[in-house]
């Protein structure tokens, strides 16, 4: 057996000491949101709000690019609020799921 001030043994410890600090600092931590009460419904409501605006302003440029007006402007506003819905759906769902009402929706922190 090798004795315990074996420089050795200190090295690898001395090792295995840097390698969990670096793993530590390396590791991604999770962060998820939080809204509460009207908080939750004013995210909802941007989320919807958003998916028909994009789909507008996407719909507008169709139209200028392709001179299709306004059934480019139109078509983008429907589409966009089928996304919104689609948004809105999936976030309910979470907030559903979570304890107390919180959006578990978890993103990684750069």
């Amino acid at each position: 057996m090798t004795a315990p001030d074996d420089p050795t043994d200190e090295a690898l410890r001395r090792l295995d000491d840097r390698l969990g600090a670096l793993e530590a600092s390396q590791t991604r931590k999770v962060v998820s949101f939080e809204a509460g009460g009207s908080g939750a419904a004013y995210r909802l409501v941007a989320e919807l709000v958003g998916g028909v605006l994009a789909g507008l302003g996407f719909g507008w440029l169709l139209d200028q690019f392709l001179h299709t007006t306004p059934f480019g402007l139109i078509g983008g506003v429907l589409i966009g609020a089928g996304v919104g819905v689609a948004l809105v759906v999936r976030s309910a769902m979470a907030m559903s799921d979570a304890p107390n009402g919180a959006a578990s929706t978890p993103r990684k922190e750069d």
